[in-house]
Formats: structure tokens, sequence, C-alpha cells
């Protein structure tokens, strides 16, 4: 694993970053929906004072645009991406907002093709070798095995690590902090992607500190590995 979770980090790297770089700066990947835009910035502090950078703000909402912008013109420390990127015309919305990298649950033509032409770090869904496959001849090499538990999560990236040595996973769906530890030993995993850093109850009556000590704890699991 690459991450380090010294806070100085934060201002040492130097945009822009490619897709595994973005992966080494957190062991967790946050997939936050975010409903009230009022809350986005506040938000992303939490979880960063918790150590996280890395924050997919899902486009799973009407608020998530707005919030991304807020939370690049506020909190310039985080590495901001949208997720639930299923089309050409979401990703160019995306970067409109001043996205820093971009995350789908599954990979199309169309897709390719305008995160290829973008340059824009690009974390397409695969779950099975076919599409891991396919994937990497596009270009994408580091790739978001979802859903990971549902498909065979720690078991199936074992054995994909022999056929597929070169490739790196953000395993997402199903993962959660009894079994993160699990799979960021995995020589293909670089970080772990999941909901459970920003509980909606928590979220929407704000108790920032919630989410700010589940990061830690994320942290915590994490260094513990090393």
């Amino acid at each position: 694993m690459g991450y380090t979770d010294e806070p100085s980090s934060f201002h040492i790297r130097v945009l822009p970053m490619n897709t595994l770089e973005i992966l080494k700066c957190s062991p967790v990947m946050p997939v936050i929906v975010i409903q009230d835009v009022d809350t986005a910035v506040d938000l992303a502090r939490a979880l960063l004072a918790g150590n996280i950078r890395t924050l997919e703000v899902t486009l799973r909402s009407d608020a998530a645009l707005t919030a991304i912008r807020a939370i690049r013109d506020q909190v310039p420390e985080a590495l901001v991406g949208a997720g639930t990127v299923r089309t050409a015309q979401q990703l160019d919305a995306a970067l409109e907002a001043g996205v820093q990298f971009a995350v789908s649950p599954g990979l199309t033509p169309e897709l390719s093709k305008a995160a290829q032409v973008s340059g824009i770090p690009f974390l397409p869904g695969v779950a099975t070798a076919s599409e891991a496959m396919r994937a990497a001849d596009q270009g994408f090499v580091v790739q978001k095995l979802f859903p990971a538990e549902a498909v065979g999560g720690i078991g199936l990236l074992k054995a994909w690590y022999g056929p597929l040595p070169d490739l790196v996973f953000c395993p997402t769906g199903g993962v959660h902090a009894d079994n993160m530890g699990a799979y960021l030993p995995l020589p293909n995993v670089e970080c772990v992607g999941g909901s459970w850093l920003t509980p909606k109850q928590a979220v929407q009556d704000r108790q920032w500190q919630i989410i700010t000590d589940l990061a830690r704890q994320a942290c915590e699991i994490a260094r513990n590995l090393k």
C-alpha cells in the first residue's frame, strides 16, 4: 500500500496526479451521497480531520455537482472526484464542476472514449476478468472492483493476481470497517471504497465528530497493517 497519513502530505503533492497516485492518498475512498449542499464543505473537512483526503461524491443527487464545486473552492486540501459517472455527458458536467478524478460502476465505449479524451484520472468499474482485461486494453489498469463482495471479493482478487498481476483495484461494494483489513494487504489492492465513513444520519444531523472518528478508525486499521 502507498497510503501516508501524515497531514503535511496534503501540501507536498502537486496535481495533476494519475489514478494510482490518487488511490495512494487514502486507505479508504468514501462513497458520498450529498443531499444538502450546505453539508458538503463541513463533511469534507470532517473527513480531512480524520486523514481521509480522497473524496468520491456520487452523482446520485441533484446537489452533487454544486457540492463538488463548493468543496473544490473551500477545501483545497481535498481531492474531489465524481462517482457513479455513467455517461460522457455526466463526465463533462463533472469536469466543469472541477473534479480531479472520476469513478464509474462500469465502462461503456462512449464513456471510455470521453475519459481518454479528457485525460482525467478515471476508475472504471469491473466485475469479471474479461471486463478487467477490456478496460486494461483501453488504458485503464487501475480499476474499481464492483460490487466487490457480491462478485467474489477477496477470493476473486487473489485469483486474479496470478493472470492479471499488472492490474490494481479499489474494491467497493460490501466493504466496511470489519473487512477492509483483509482487502488492503492484497498485492493488487491500493485502497478500498465504502460508504460507512459518512452515515446518512450523521450527515443529516451534522455530527461531524462521528465522521472524523470513523475516518481515523479506518486509517488506524490501515496503519496497523504496515
